[in-house]
């Protein structure tokens, strides 16, 4: 497991999560799939407090680290948690740079670091 990146917002749930997915829609990727925390806890007749993950990315980013080690499919597409925690919205992602550490894709450390810049452009932008 990465490490994660944990980043403060000061907007509130609804204008990060709108924020963030622009910012994805901007730069042409692919929203994949939207996993809401707390509706599934509500429909489980439990509390949690707004919480989703956002999975994106873009093929032709990905499919060559697949290609070099089929097993970081289990790392991919990218994602970013989003959730509020009392007053305080926060955003999260795991460092794929230390994906390197974990698969064979040393030859990939420019496609990491590329990832890493990505998604710390997308926090800070959903996170200001």
């Amino acid at each position: 497991m990465t490490s994660l990146i944990v980043k403060r917002s000061i907007a509130n749930y609804s204008d990060t999560t709108r924020s963030l997915l622009a910012a994805i829609e901007r730069r042409g990727l692919t929203v994949f799939a939207r996993i809401d925390h707390a509706a599934a806890a509500r429909e489980a007749g439990l509390e949690l407090a707004e919480e989703e993950v956002v999975l994106f990315g873009n093929p032709r980013g990905g499919t060559p680290l697949m290609l070099s080690d089929r097993r970081i499919g289990i790392e991919l597409p990218l994602r970013i948690l989003v959730w509020r925690e009392g007053a305080e919205v926060l955003l999260a992602y795991g460092d794929p740079r230390e994906l390197s550490d974990i698969y064979d894709i040393a030859e990939h450390r420019a496609t990491l670091e590329q990832m890493a810049k990505l998604l710390a452009e997308l926090t800070n932008e959903a996170a200001s």
